[in-house]
């Protein structure tokens, strides 16, 4: 059955290339994206309410991002916008738009459009996407102050507004609709169908599994000469129906980029199409995703409670292990919290002379002799015990992916090896973040509740204050401090992580406070990271050359992010 539903995805791509105008009848033109979910509803474009309405192709080829965030340098590259200057303490920030940007439809796109989408969203509580509830929380006002000039007047001071919302930070940034189509229109049902945008391809059809876009010859960029047309002439999101799908199509030439694989099944395409190529040419070959990985810990249940019971689980964690057996060797192990990006080595490296970045080893004994001076002593049966009781843990893991209850399975080998009688329990994807770990109702944890600072710190290190502390069983608030980390260390690393608050990501006094505040993580252990999180992601060079890797590091691989345009205008047709 597996390889049929990749023979009819095969002959559905078929009738896909072929379909359209002439100019994109050819293959050689076209570039495929592997989709790896149903498209819902095929004639919905509004981004503003839940459900697949951008990563088959809308915000990776049609609508187009203010600015686009470098993840090696830290820096905004200008894209729809060619500034954002804030005030000097963060309040205000204005923003200049680039000059003779059109929409598809001929046009101008310019500061009303802009101050009309975020007034749109901002009257329109409703409008629930997460970019749309991040602008509306920080966004007091926008102004406009000439055709291509933008003011943001802001609830309160925050140097990082404009790469939280502008920025493509992680996968998406807040998009500008067109005001001339918009306005009038009920936002919360308004299908924006057929869509525009003001990106260098245009809407041709779409269906639940595919979504197809062509190139638009008139794109303004080519005109002002702020970029040249891109190559492809034809864009296609195909819905490949899995791993094994995916794998024979990106084999057979039949799609040109690939979402997540296994180490073995990479092998396997190598095998049969040398043209294949990942983020690494070998091991590990994979990107590092944003969102490390991490055990959390309930620091309000016993044994956990204690610190140094926490510190000891820290000491015992073998993260080579997890690498190794879990990952098949395609990541590496956590030294902090934070994605191991260019941009992040000033704060890690602060970390690591301070002392305070882990081991890529565990070290049992050190681990035991934390444990046995809390009371605990080693049982006939290799479990310690206390008061007659064995020191056990379950451990909650989400179902939905072998990745996830790999590691835990990894983990509670070490555990029990070590003396502690763990064990997994495993949810599905639903009650895993629906009632697990907002409501704290676990002892340990699998997560990457870390997850956010990808060019500066306090993004993820805000995560851990005691503003988000609430009690087992209330939700915790954007899943910020599902540990309930509540004691001295915690109040004394909270109030080192509202000091970086209003400074910018490149102040020179933010290195030093990191390592200031690691030292009351260290000390709290409220989580213990991994492994830095691995996409295995092929791309294929028979037809298109010019995808993001190691050596060409322009931006991530993450083909269904906002930054996407950047890897379309870097393809180039293969010689």
């Amino acid at each position: 059955m597996k390889h049929s539903t990749a023979l009819l995805v095969t002959t559905a791509l078929v009738g896909v290339v072929a379909a359209g105008s002439a100019s994109a009848q050819n293959r050689a033109d076209t570039v495929i994206f592997d989709l790896d979910r149903t498209i819902s509803d095929p004639e919905n474009f509004n981004w503003f309410t839940a459900g697949t309405k951008r990563e088959h192709g809308a915000h990776q080829a049609m609508w187009e991002p203010l600015f686009i965030l470098n993840y090696t340098t830290g820096e905004l590259e200008p894209w729809l916008g060619t500034a954002f200057e804030p005030n000097g303490d963060f309040s205000e920030w204005t923003l200049s738009i680039r000059d003779g940007v059109e929409w598809s439809d001929g046009e101008a796109f310019n500061a009303d459009d802009v101050v009309f989408t975020v007034n749109m969203v901002l009257e329109n509580e409703q409008l629930s996407e997460r970019e749309a509830a991040t602008l509306r929380a920080q966004v007091a006002a926008a102004e406009k102050v000439d055709d291509l000039t933008v003011r943001f007047t802001l609830n309160e001071p925050n140097p990082r507004f404009a790469v939280e919302n502008f920025g493509v930070r992680i996968f998406g940034s807040f998009l500008i609709m067109p005001q001339h189509i918009w306005e009038g229109e009920d936002p919360a049902t308004f299908a924006f169908y057929p869509p525009i945008g003001t990106g260098p391809y245009t809407f041709a059809s779409s269906a639940t599994n595919r979504a197809i876009w062509d190139r638009n010859d008139d794109w303004w960029g080519a005109q002002t000469g702020f970029m040249d047309l891109p190559e492809p002439e034809r864009l296609v999101w195909l819905e490949t129906g899995g791993e094994e799908s995916r794998a024979q199509l990106i084999a057979a030439n039949e799609i040109d980029a690939a979402q997540n694989v296994s180490v073995g099944t990479l092998e396997a395409i190598l095998q049969r199409n040398p043209a294949v190529i990942a983020w690494h040419g070998d091991y590990p070959y994979a990107w590092p995703d944003p969102c490390a990985r991490q055990l959390e810990i309930n620091t309000t249940v016993a044994p956990w409670d204690d610190p140094n019971m926490r510190r000891a689980v820290a000491h015992i964690i073998d993260r080579n292990q997890i690498v190794n057996v879990a990952y098949e060797g395609t990541t590496v192990p956590s030294q902090t919290m934070f994605a191991q990006y260019g941009s992040m080595a000033p704060f890690i490296d602060a970390i690591t002379e301070a002392g305070f970045a882990l081991s890529p080893e565990g070290d049992v004994e050190a681990g035991q002799a934390l444990i046995e001076a809390a009371g605990w002593v080693m049982g006939d049966d290799g479990i310690y015990e206390r008061d007659g009781q064995d020191l056990t843990v379950a451990i909650h893991v989400n179902s939905a992916s072998t990745e996830y209850t790999r590691t835990i399975d990894v983990l509670v080998e070490q555990f029990n090896r070590a003396g502690i009688a763990a064990r997994s329990v495993p949810v599905e994807n639903g009650v895993f973040w629906g009632e697990v770990l907002p409501f704290g109702a676990y002892e340990m944890s699998y997560s990457w509740l870390s997850c956010g600072s990808v060019n500066e710190p306090w993004t993820s290190m805000n995560r851990y204050t005691t503003d988000s502390v609430v009690p087992v069983g209330e939700r915790s608030p954007g899943f910020n401090n599902t540990a309930r980390w509540d004691d001295a260390s915690a109040e004394a690393y909270t109030e080192i992580v509202h000091r970086m608050r209003d400074l910018a990501p490149d102040d020179p006094a933010l290195p030093g406070l990191v390592a200031e505040a690691y030292q009351h993580l260290d000390a709290g252990v409220p989580f213990i990271p991994l492994v830095q999180a691995a996409k295995l992601l092929p791309f294929n060079t028979t037809y298109w050359t010019g995808w993001p890797t190691a050596e060409n590091a322009y931006n991530s691989p993450a083909f269904w992010w906002n930054h996407t345009h950047q890897i379309i205008h870097s393809l180039e047709r293969a010689q």
